[in-house]
This record gives structure tokens, C-alpha cells and sequence, in this order.
């Protein structure tokens, strides 16, 4: 494999699929504008660029980025509320200006990281494959995400290969963990349908594996979406009480119908919406849906093409994330 650029380099995933090519000895170097976390990369011996994905790259750039092999297209903007605009420059513009690069570049193979968030609808949702109709988008996130996937496929000459990676959790996760035990320290976690709710997470080593495979696989792979996830579909009512058990909280529910908290939720929205700076409202109704259904992907395609299928557990993926150097602490 030769050398790779690992966008959104800054971020949870991005970092370790950049660690893990470091520890293969593959030439790679990240790209990234957290400023901190990037001085934190280069601390540990990792190659960082600082650039605007939001623009289009300049002589300095195309020079500063030349010679690539590979691309793994990491960077995103992730939240479940925010300004459309925003999403539109971090999750589209980004993404075209990025694969405009990829061209002129020649770059062989680039592997981008979507997300089912695509596929979201609410209503219980099992082995979901990837090549099921998607439903109109649940929130900027899901439109914006899906947008960059058509960018991304209406270029075969760079190789594309697009991975839908659920739910991802481990050390260094600041999004999905963290914040289910912040809302546990907080206040009752809702329990709706009875707990009927249930997803498959996948631990960050899994999804590194899965990027691995997508960079090293055939022509065969090109222009082909690919679901990754454990495999295990878990009760979300578990997910929590696990995770609050190893950070020492201790998690109360309350029994809620759905369909008032579903419409509380949209009035928060709007209402934020119409405040400055449209600050994200306690609880959305894309948070209400992953208490409240059902939901799993379909991995055989994952596993038949690139040969890729996932080896931790939910419990084991805990205990990695925890450990006793966590204990109490998430």
C-alpha cells in the first residue's frame, strides 16, 4: 500500500485508522483542524496537515498532498441538530472538494466513511442491506451524509469503496458513550415500547479492520456500499446499564409513551431553531428514535467482498473501553 491521507484526522475514528497505518508502516499523514488534538498527533510522531476542507485546494496543497496512493475520507460534521449550512459545507462541499483532489491526483482508492444514519426511519428496522430504499432524511445529518455518498460514487476512476459504520465506541469515544452516561448522570433514561429498542454498536478496532480491507481490496469492491457493525444486536436498555455499571453511575428509567415525547421533542427543535445560534435542544426526536426502535444491519456483503467480519463483542468491546485505568471515569 502506498501513501495514504486520513481525513479528519483530529477525530476518534480518523486518528486511530491513522495510528494503525503508522503501526503497519504504511506512509500515511493525517489532515485535520482541531489544533490540539492535532499538536497531540504530532507529538506521537504522526504527520499533520492543517487545511479547510470547506475549499477548494490550492497549489500548495495539491503540491504539499501530491503523491497519494490512497484516501480515507473520515472528516465529517456528526451531530443529530444543527444548521443546514453548515452541514451542507462540512459534509458536501467538503466531500466534493475532496474528491475533485482525488482526481487530479490520480489517486487509486478512496474509501469513505458514510453512515446508516442514512437509512434511519422510525419505525423498527432489522438486517437492514445496503441496497434498501432509503427513507426521506431524519434530520441535516442523514441528507447531507447521503448527498456526499452520491458525490463519492459518480467518480469510479477513484476507485470508491463506501463504508456505513454503526454506532462506534471505544477509548478515546467522545460522542456515543460519553453522552449516554452524561444523560444517565442527569436525569431517567426513557423507556419507551416496553424496551423494545435494540442496535448493533461496533467497537472502533472492527471498523479500523473494516477501513483496512476497503484500502487493500479488489476492483471488485469499487462503487459498492458496505454496512459494518458487530453483528450483535443488543437491547439498548442493556447497552446502558453496562456501560453506566463500569463508569459507576446508576442508571433510572421511566416508562414514557412515545408519540408526546416525540411531539415535545419536535416543539424543542423548532424552538431552537428560531434561537441565535440554534443551540441543540436537550432531547431530539432522532435521540427518541434510538431509545424507541428496533435496528440492525445486514454484514454479508462486508464479509463476501472484503473478506472483513467483526471479532469483539459487545462485553468484550466494553471492557476494552473501560478497563481498569478507566474505571469511573467516561
Amino acid at each position: 500500500m502506498g501513501r495514504v491521507l486520513v481525513t479528519g484526522a483530529s477525530g476518534f475514528l480518523g486518528s486511530h485508522v491513522l495510528a494503525r497505518l503508522a503501526a503497519m508502516g504504511t506512509p500515511a499523514f493525517g489532515l485535520g483542524r482541531d489544533a490540539e488534538r492535532c499538536a497531540a498527533l504530532e507529538a506521537a510522531g504522526h504527520e499533520i496537515i492543517r487545511l479547510d476542507l470547506s475549499k477548494p485546494f490550492d497549489a500548495a496543497a495539491e503540491h504539499d498532498l501530491g503523491g497519494l496512493d490512497a484516501i480515507v475520507h473520515c472528516a465529517a460534521l456528526s451531530a443529530p441538530f444543527g444548521r443546514l449550512a453548515d452541514f451542507k459545507t462540512a459534509n458536501v462541499a467538503a466531500t466534493q472538494n475532496l474528491v475533485d483532489f482525488a482526481r487530479r491526483q490520480g489517486v487509486r482508492r478512496l474509501v469513505h466513511i458514510s453512515s446508516p444514519s442514512v437509512c434511519f426511519a422510525y419505525r423498527d428496522q432489522l438486517s437492514v442491506s445496503e441496497d434498501a430504499g432509503l427513507p426521506p432524511p431524519v434530520n441535516h445529518y442523514a441528507r447531507t451524509k447521503r448527498q456526499a455518498e452520491e458525490i463519492v460514487l459518480a467518480s469510479p476512476e477513484i476507485g470508491p469503496v463506501l463504508l456505513r459504520p454503526r454506532g462506534l465506541y471505544g477509548r478515546g469515544d467522545r460522542t456515543l458513550l460519553p453522552r449516554l452516561l452524561q444523560v444517565a448522570r442527569q436525569r431517567p433514561l426513557p423507556l419507551f415500547r416496553d424496551g423494545q429498542a435494540r442496535i448493533d454498536l461496533t467497537y472502533i478496532d472492527d471498523v479500523v479492520d473494516a477501513v483496512l480491507a476497503a484500502l487493500s481490496a479488489g476492483c471488485t469492491a469499487e462503487g459498492h456500499i458496505f454496512n459494518v457493525s458487530s453483528g450483535e444486536v443488543v437491547p439498548v436498555r442493556r447497552i446502558a446499564e453496562a456501560a453506566c455499571a463500569r463508569a459507576g453511575v446508576q442508571p433510572r428509567w421511566r416508562k414514557m409513551p412515545l408519540l408526546p415525547a416525540m411531539l415535545a421533542a419536535g416543539l424543542a427543535e423548532t424552538v431552537a431553531e428560531l434561537l441565535p445560534g440554534r443551540p441543540e435542544p436537550p432531547v431530539t426526536r432522532y435521540g427518541l428514535g434510538l431509545f424507541a426502535y428496533a435496528q440492525s444491519l445486514d454484514i454479508a456483503k462486508a464479509r463476501r467482498i472484503l473478506g472483513w467480519a467483526p471479532k469483539v463483542s459487545f462485553e468484550e468491546g466494553l471492557d476494552r473501553t473501560f478497563g481498569k485505568a478507566a474505571e469511573g471515569a467516561a
